[in-house]
């Protein structure tokens, strides 16, 4: 694997799942692959599990981990090319992206987009460049667009939890939120979904209010509704998550109707346990007695970041490894 930056550039889903799995269980039986070998983590914007998990990840592989924030500790990139730099950027990406790549020997970086210009913002530039530049593998820590290792765990905690169900009912619903969010996570999670699902593993379906309508590039095969009670009839996982419009880009549009699930909202489903990548706002987004009850997977769910990243790392260092 020289990168990972969305679903299309894993192989095998069940294969990569079950590998994470395996990790849970044998934390340390591959450590040998990345001794002397070295994680560069690269935030332009703050994390909490992405962090903390892949680095857990790297150490459990044996490697050495170095975290760069850019927004405090580095200089203010710039990314367009043909442009005299007399500005407030003070490094291109070209110099930055290939330094770093020279210090590492595999690459993660987060950023997130601006929410102003969805044509900038989709076109990934930032992280194009980026792993065009570093020379080296590099693993999404979530982009304008996606977050894959996120997805990756999601599909992992399901797998984990659908016994008994060969086919799980996944919703992916629409919660309320103070403020405009990206759509990289709903977008990630629905293009795995609905890979899982033209694979045969899962039945997928998205409810949100009109006017937040993904991107149908990421929505292919997914059935999608504006009503959260027809979504949740039968479901048995349904992963809860802010957006803002894709189509109204970035605005917070207003929804009369109420879309915060609790346990009465939940009677419908089959017993479905409840998602959520975290961080969340009780009782905006999702209600603390959804959170604090028998049905939530939000902190096993953060666990098994660890183990997604780990069998992400562990086949980029097995790729270094062959390439040697």
């Amino acid at each position: 694997m020289k990168q990972f930056f969305s679903v299309a550039d894993v192989e095998d889903l069940p294969s990569i799942v079950a590998e994470a799995l395996e990790l849970k269980s044998n934390p340390f039986g591959y450590e040998h692959l990345g001794r002397r070998k070295t994680l560069g983590l690269v935030f332009l914007n703050p994390s909490l599990r992405t962090r903390l998990s892949t680095q857990k990840a790297a150490i459990n592989l044996g490697m050495d981990v170095m975290v760069m924030n850019m927004d405090k500790d580095g200089w203010a990139l710039e990314t367009k090319d043909g442009v005299a730099m007399a500005g407030s950027t003070v490094e291109h990406i070209r110099e930055a992206a290939a330094v770093m790549g020279r210090y590492c020997d595999i690459l993660g970086m987060r950023s997130f987009p601006k929410l102003q210009d969805r044509e900038e913002d989709y076109s990934e530039d930032l992280f194009k460049k980026f792993m065009r530049y570093c020379g080296v593998p590099v693993v999404s820590l979530e982009s304008a667009t996606r977050h894959p290792l996120q997805s990756l765990t999601d599909l992992v905690t399901i797998r984990e939890h659908w016994q008994g169900v060969s086919k799980p009912k996944v919703v992916l619903a629409w919660a309320p939120h103070v403020k405009a969010l990206p759509q990289a996570v709903p977008n990630s999670f629905s293009e795995w979904m609905c890979r899982a699902q033209a694979e045969g593993l899962v039945d997928f379906t998205i409810a949100h209010p009109q006017g937040y309508e993904l991107a149908e590039e990421f929505t292919n095969g997914a059935a999608i509704t504006h009503s959260l009670d027809e979504a949740l009839t039968g479901a048995d996982f349904v992963y809860v998550k802010n957006w803002s419009s894709y189509s109204d880009y970035g605005k917070i549009l207003p929804v009369t109707a109420p879309w915060m699930i609790d346990n009465s909202v939940l009677g419908t489903t089959n017993g479905a346990k409840v998602m959520h990548c975290l961080p969340v706002r009780r009782d905006v987004e999702l209600a603390s007695e959804v959170l604090d009850g028998p049905q939530a997977l939000v902190i096993e769910e953060a666990a098994n970041r660890v183990w997604a990243a780990q069998a992400v790392l562990k086949r980029m260092l097995e790729q270094l490894t062959h390439n040697v």
